[in-house]
């Protein structure tokens, strides 16, 4: 089965556009989405409307969750993301508002993992940046590997310690997909 994986959207129609543009000439089976649908950009709807209609598998992200569930959690965010997700919860539609509330955090496939931030404690939205902080994450999940997004910053951490550029079938592996709507890592590609 091949899957094409992305997250961190953040209602970036344009680029969520040119990423489905992209998988379309890939051949892939199913679609999963790590959350965060929204935030940050100027069409949550558009953005959520094409996820209901093309992506199976959808988990939740903090900013989907803030938006939807408790906008409590928006204490946490720096002023400007809470801003856009004040006008993101005030402009949405009830059907796509409904639609965040019912996502889950996690989804396991086929010996797959998705989550948005990290397997532990995945309502914690806790960051992955390092190998340290990755290698405490395995004893929580029992999948060959476990895909999360949140940081928007594209990683492998493989719970060996070792990466060669190729995936090894005896170990474990996070591996951060990185973000399509707002790419911290200075690829805008």
């Amino acid at each position: 089965m091949r899957i094409a994986i992305i997250s961190d959207i953040h209602s970036n129609l344009e680029a969520l556009t040119k990423a489905f543009e992209i998988i379309d000439t890939k051949n892939v089976d199913e679609i999963v989405c790590l959350g965060d649908i929204v935030g940050y950009g100027a069409n949550p709807n558009e953005c959520v409307e094409l996820i209901r209609k093309r992506v199976k598998y959808v988990v939740m992200g903090n900013h989907d969750y803030a938006v939807a569930v408790d906008p409590a959690e928006l204490f946490y965010f720096s002023s400007y993301a809470r801003e856009s997700d004040l006008w993101t919860r005030e402009v949405l539609t009830k059907e796509n508002l409904d639609f965040l509330k019912s996502l889950p955090f996690t989804i396991s496939l086929k010996n797959l993992l998705f989550v948005h931030s990290a397997p532990a404690q995945p309502r914690e939205w806790e960051y992955i940046f390092t190998e340290a902080q990755a290698k405490v994450q395995f004893q929580y999940f029992k999948e060959k590997i476990c895909f999360i997004g949140h940081s928007h910053f594209p990683g492998i951490f493989p719970e060996n310690g070792f990466y060669n550029g190729k995936l090894d079938r005896n170990t474990r592996y996070i591996i951060n997909v990185g973000s399509i709507g707002q790419p911290r890592d200075g690829d805008w590609r």
